[in-house]
């Protein structure tokens, strides 16, 4: 450094700011209210959530003292992540789930993924085969369907299971499924490298029932083949967790992020209590335990939802007497699907890599990201590319890798986490207070709950309080909706005609003695798994041998079902009924009666376009009109279903009601509606004069646009 420089730093005085006093919250709120210009500062700058927490607008160290903070990465409770190192020595695993429904191609896609990045065989089953039943068409293949021997052969063909760990979701019980692993493996002369399978093959009967709202048999019964699944994979495939426990289901019918948190700890509860009856030990049972959690639209909430479920797992472990292992979740996550949707379906790919981004902040194991047409059609190779390629930029080019627990710290996630979390343990204990998440499902206050916050949620999307982008707000008019590439009556018929070519190459009466030789109850697990593997040996199916487990069981184990729903379903079925309409030459067209030059009403026309191209309603433009008689004529003249009025506030007293008058006088069924709330004192007139309702950012956009349909037959 040049030496007159250096003499001229020496001489420049200290810098301080110690004359400046530290900025308090109270100093901060009272600079924010005073440009609110008498808005009230609760009802403008605090927002409330769907987890009943209200998140404030600026949060300082204030608001993390006091809170329990302990633990560093690695340590109970877990709040900063399982694992020391975070993602710096080991990534979160890529689990791109494959929904083939043919084995074989399910087989090709599965090599593609891991060619390009994934690191797990994840297979996604399709509904008959997570109910323990054969495809017989009667179900949608929405999935993998397996149900012999050869299926299985075809979907494993080539793939090394004890290199990349297996993730299967088997519905209610794996062990059916369990024993046709262990048959092929037999069959390939692999039955030793069973020792090596890892990942998870699991089942979760609560989970299942609250979503299909039936179980074939009495839950004791799958709570014993629970047991049995341990026992087996202790003995033959110690490295794999046989217990699911999924989050999605909760999530899916519109549940909170709290709601889902308490639903899984009731469920573990539930699995814990169930197995310590029979015999287990807590470490054993937690060690065969995964937890998914599904990954919503609050970017902040799921990073806080995600570090919760590890605190509320930890203290519900520790409270069972669990050592440090069984208190360390396992915790995989995957995009959501109720917030896809069907109308601008590409906005999809931003909502997933927000929330999968939430996900890797929060600390996840493992991770599925959604494909973006996922809710219109099967997967294409574009689709399954971006969803992978999602995963692996965050690691590779976006360097999410480090820091560990990019949250830790933080004023914001760590009160929300912690808020989060003390909710949750609530609502948890709200379930066990009733007997039990069982219990409490029979009784239908689960679904009740969620319920609620589902109506919540279509209530704010119904007035635009929440956007969806494409669907509610910003609709596109102009795409081409994305429609199934395959076909699928095609592979429906393949899939039929080689279940049929199996059974037909067996020995028929070899099949049935080995499925009879299946004992009604289960004996010493090993020797009973090995039944199982016989009969699949002799030709039997899936369906078979869960008829044989079912002990003649009739009817089923019914509660109030937890549909899967999407958040955007009533708006999306708006604008269908629109377009069905359209195509059979019932279009609604809506007139513009802008009034004024275009300074004066452009605004709210480009509101009211946007508001009514939601419903994909036809909007006639133009450049205004200089006196409301001109305006009605043109209404009246261009046939429109509904004439909207746009100018300013201060003009509308005079131009309303004469408007409004002149178009309802020469067509009575003509639906006028008035761009803007209206002024209290002006409302009865304009109502007089005919404007039948009002459109503005706080009215229920759903419901206008529906009585608009009703109006013109549509409904």
């Amino acid at each position: 450094m040049d030496s007159a420089v250096q003499e001229d730093q020496r001489k420049k005085p200290a810098l301080s700011f110690d004359e400046f006093p530290p900025p308090t919250y109270e100093g901060w709120k009272a600079e924010a209210e005073a440009a609110l210009k008498g808005a009230p500062f609760e009802k403008r700058l605090l927002t409330p959530t769907y987890e009943e927490i209200t998140l404030e607008p600026l949060y300082t160290a204030d608001h993390i003292k006091g809170l329990p903070l302990e633990g560093r990465p690695g340590e109970r409770p877990f709040l900063r992540g399982t694992r020391p190192s975070g993602y710096l020595a080991e990534p979160w695993a890529v689990a791109q789930g494959c929904d083939e429904p043919l084995p074989e191609e399910a087989n090709a896609v599965i090599r593609r993924e891991l060619e390009k990045g994934s690191s797990v065989l994840h297979f996604s089953l399709d509904e008959a085969t997570r109910r323990g039943e054969d495809w017989d068409g009667k179900r949608g293949l929405t999935g993998l369907s397996l149900s012999t021997l050869a299926d299985l052969d075809g979907a494993f063909d080539g793939l090394d299971l004890t290199s990349r760990p297996l993730r299967i979701d088997g519905g209610f019980s794996v062990v059916p499924l369990l024993a046709l692993i262990a048959a092929q493996a037999r069959a390939q002369g692999r039955q030793k490298a069973l020792s090596d399978y890892s990942g998870s093959v699991g089942a979760d009967p609560l989970g299942t029932l609250a979503r299909d709202g039936s179980l074939p048999c009495p839950l004791d019964e799958l709570y014993d083949e629970m047991a049995l699944s341990l026992h087996w994979t202790a003995a033959r495939a110690p490295k794999v967790k046989t217990i699911l426990i999924g989050g999605d289901v909760y999530h899916d019918g519109g549940a909170s992020a709290t709601e889902e948190i308490a639903c899984v700890a009731a469920t573990a509860i539930a699995y814990v209590r169930a197995m310590e009856i029979r015999g287990f030990s807590l470490e054993s049972i937690a060690s065969a335990m995964t937890v998914s959690l599904s990954l919503g639209a609050n970017f902040f909430m799921e990073i806080a939802k995600i570090r919760a479920m590890r605190q509320v797992w930890s203290h519900i472990m520790e409270a069972f007497g669990g050592d440090e292992k069984a208190c360390r979740i396992d915790l995989s996550a995957r995009t959501s699907r109720f917030t896809q949707t069907v109308y601008d379906p590409y906005v999809n790919i931003l909502r997933a890599t927000s929330q999968a981004f939430s996900g890797v902040v929060g600390g996840v194991d493992a991770m599925e990201v959604a494909r973006f047409d996922e809710a219109i059609r099967s997967g294409s190779e574009q689709s399954r590319r971006i969803a992978r390629n999602i995963q692996i930029m965050l690691q590779n080019e976006f360097d999410l890798l480090q820091p560990v627990d990019p949250g830790g710290g933080s004023w914001y996630i760590e009160t929300l986490t912690d808020q989060v979390a003390r909710k949750a343990w609530k609502e948890m204990q709200e379930i066990e207070e009733r007997g039990g998440l069982f219990r409490a499902l029979q009784e239908g206050a689960v679904q009740k709950k969620i319920g609620a916050t589902l109506k919540q949620r279509w209530k704010k999307l119904a007035n635009r309080a929440d956007r969806a982008v494409g669907t509610n707000m910003y609709a596109n008019v102009t795409e081409k909706p994305l429609t199934e590439e395959r076909d699928m009556a095609a592979i429906a018929a393949r899939r039929r005609e080689a279940v049929e070519a199996f059974r037909a190459d067996i020995d028929a009466e070899h099949c049935r003695r080995s499925l009879e030789a299946i004992p009604p109850t289960p004996g010493e697990p090993l020797a009973f798994m090995e039944t199982l593997a016989e009969a699949f040996f002799a030709g039997a199916t899936l369906g078979e041998v869960r008829k044989r487990l079912d002990d003649g069981f009739e009817g089923t184990v019914a509660v109030e079902p937890l549909t899967p729903r999407r958040w955007t379903e009533p708006f999306e079925a708006l604008r269908r009924r629109t377009e069905e309409a359209a195509a059979e030459g019932r279009p609604i067209r809506v007139f513009l009666a802008n009034m004024g030059p275009i300074p004066q009403h452009k605004a709210r026309a480009d509101f009211s376009t946007g508001f009514m191209e939601v419903a994909r309603f036809e909007v006639l433009r133009n450049d205004g009109f200089a006196d409301t008689e001109e305006a009605a004529r043109a209404a009246v003249e261009s046939g429109a279903d509904v004439t909207i009025i746009c100018s300013t506030d201060e003009t509308y007293p005079d131009i309303v009601p004469p408007l409004a008058r002149a178009i309802k006088e020469a067509r009575p069924e003509a639906i006028v509606l008035l761009a803007g709330a209206p002024a209290p004192e002006h409302k009865e007139a304009y109502v007089e004069a005919g404007v039948d309702d009002f459109i503005h950012v706080r009215a229920d956009c759903l419901k206008i646009l529906t009585d608009i349909q009703k109006a013109r037959g549509l409904l």
